[in-house]
């Protein structure tokens, strides 16, 4: 695997660690919200990732083919909302109230996004220093000709 895999790879993982950062940011942004209908309240989401498997085949007419350099990427399949209900609360005296005195609540856990959030912090943090010490390994190789 060369070092160029290795800063596809490294950047792949930065890419997905980004999406799962914002969807993070967009559930706490939305954990207080309030409305009048379960239609209408915010639903929790989730990104979902998925290996991507980039090979490069090497082999002639007659050979078998050898998998030579193969590197696991990441890539974003989607974004889906949770399934976990919603948080109805009787509250007759608030103005987004219902007919029948309740308002709705998302289905954001503020402890578990917190989680997430650190998580996906260091995820990325520490595809940056892959990425970082695979540019100094090649640095460093390119100047073993020169004698210093």
């Amino acid at each position: 695997m060369s070092l160029y895999t290795v800063m596809d790879i490294a950047g792949s993982a930065m890419s997905a660690q980004n999406v799962r950062l914002n969807t993070t940011a967009s559930n706490l942004a939305n954990a207080n919200s309030v409305s009048s209908s379960s239609g209408e309240t915010y639903r929790a989401r989730h990104p979902v990732f998925a290996a991507q498997l980039q090979t490069a085949l090497h082999g002639g007419p007659g050979q078998a083919s050898i998998q030579q350099n193969a590197g696991m990427g990441v890539k974003v399949l989607g974004i889906v909302e949770s399934d976990k209900p919603l948080v109805m609360e009787y509250a007759p005296n608030h103005p987004m109230a219902d007919d029948n005195g309740y308002i709705y609540k998302p289905n954001v856990n503020v402890m578990e996004e917190m989680a997430n959030m650190m998580s996906a912090s260091r995820s990325y943090q520490t595809n940056v220093q892959l990425a970082d010490t695979s540019k100094q390994l090649l640095s460093r190789t390119l100047r073993m000709g020169q004698g210093t």
